[in-house]
């Protein structure tokens, strides 16, 4: 297969246009060129629009192009929580991601314009976004294993306008483009106008700030890299080396650990909470989505929610076997291997089962020393009250064999027995 190029196409002027000035610079580099068309099913015009793509297609084909079509429809509808405009923006990068893959096309190229750019940088300044929202668009990324680039980003709409009326190129409208009910097309149909007669030259200031933007995103992100490999303190950071740092380097730090981490994004309000409040002392937690940040000595790390399974204990703990079991009402499973000398005889385990903390429990760390409450021993490992409220694993007798965060009684270890395991507690996050 030649190599190929991927062309997104809705059906509108500025990718038609596209299309067009790919297919026939393609033609001299012996490139074939992908017409990627992404069926959303929120028009009743979709249909139509998917046709019109698919026979232009064929007839610049039988012009001579080496032209083709594929086309996806969007299964599905948006979750709990999340808008059809990101729902569709989501399964469109997505289905094209598939497309270009499947035809072999590494590149795939977007018909944004100047405008489109000037657009975004107002639309995310008007957002409050910082730098990283008031780059808007870049003109090259790599994403998913491709290239996605937007060759027209620094060129005027009315360009556009004159190549199409140039090449008789025809295109579809979508009415949904003059609903004032979006943003994005009040800005475009009210705002803009009003700036380009007041400002001629707009588009292009608003662009090139754009890519100023861009710039100090990239340099604030590799300093937030450089800080991050300072504060890091195993999985969490140390509040005393962040405390060291400006309060900007300190607010982008932050950004640049939890970003990775909150699939819905880092609210600024959080970040600006934090810059507040953690530097206090003593125990403390911020939630976060599905997680919650915890400060505990000196540390503050992320975890998931915890939500109590007293309701499943006690219970089965169906240890027969090595291997990883599940620990009902808990996001953790049970690791067990096989162990020449330390653990527990298996025999221990048969009838074992997962109990709620009664009080009055008591652990002994390690051989030769006194047992002491379970409370002074969590204390002692400095594990934080949040952390405490796992089940213990008991004996069929009632005798404490394991807990969550301290590990394996010393004195059911010492039973003699064989053949013998280990256990390794292992939280899901």
């Amino acid at each position: 297969m030649n190599a190929g190029v991927a062309v997104a196409v809705s059906g509108g002027r500025d990718s038609m246009a596209l299309l067009h000035c790919t297919a026939h610079a393609a033609r001299h580099l012996g490139l074939r060129v992908w017409a990627l068309h992404v069926h959303h099913g929120l028009q009743p015009q979709a249909d139509d629009w998917a046709t019109f793509v698919e026979r232009a297609c064929a007839r610049w084909a039988a012009k001579g192009l080496d032209l083709h079509f594929a086309m996806r429809h969007l299964e599905g509808q948006p979750g709990r929580k999340q808008s059809v405009e990101a729902w569709a923006r989501a399964g469109r990068y997505q289905a094209l991601t598939d497309m270009a893959r499947e035809a072999g096309c590494p590149l795939v190229l977007l018909a944004h314009h100047q405008g489109d750019q000037a657009e975004t940088f107002l639309l995310q300044a008007l957002r409050g976004a910082g730098a990283a929202g008031q780059a808007a668009m870049p003109a090259s990324a790599q994403r998913s294993g491709l290239t996605w680039a937007r060759p027209w980003l620094a060129h005027p709409r009315s360009a556009i306008d004159a190549y199409v009326r140039q090449h008789r190129i025809r295109h579809v409208d979508d009415a949904s483009n003059d609903d004032r009910r979006f943003a994005r097309n009040r800005l475009r149909l009210d705002v803009i106008p009003a700036l380009r007669q007041a400002f001629p030259d707009a588009d292009g200031a608003l662009t090139a700030a754009a890519r100023r933007a861009a710039r100090e995103r990239t340099l604030i992100a590799e300093v937030a890299e450089a800080d991050l490999a300072v504060v890091l303190e195993g999985p969490g950071l140390s509040v005393a080396r962040w405390l060291a740092l400006s309060p900007a380097r300190r607010h982008e730090v932050l950004r640049a650990w939890l970003g990775p981490q909150v699939a819905e994004g880092v609210a600024e309000s959080l970040l600006e909470r934090l810059g507040d409040e953690l530097p206090g002392r003593g125990p403390a937690s911020w939630p976060c989505g599905d997680l919650v940040l915890r400060r505990y000595r000196g540390r503050l790390a992320v975890e998931p929610l915890r939500t109590t399974g007293v309701s499943a204990w006690p219970c089965d703990a169906g240890l027969g076997r090595a291997g990883l079991h599940r620990v009902p009402g808990t996001a953790a499973s049970l690791r067990l291997r096989a162990s020449r000398a330390d653990g527990l005889p298996i025999a221990l385990l048969q009838g074992a089962r997962w109990t709620a903390r009664q009080g009055g429990e008591r652990f002994q760390g390690q051989p030769g020393r006194p047992p002491r409450s379970l409370k002074k021993q969590f204390q002692a490992a400095g594990i934080p009250a949040w952390a405490r409220d796992a089940p213990l694993l008991v004996a069929a007798d009632g005798t404490l064999l394991f807990v969550p965060g301290l590990g394996i009684d010393a004195q059911a270890s010492s039973t003699p027995g064989s053949p013998r395991v280990s256990l390794e507690w292992l939280p899901d996050r």
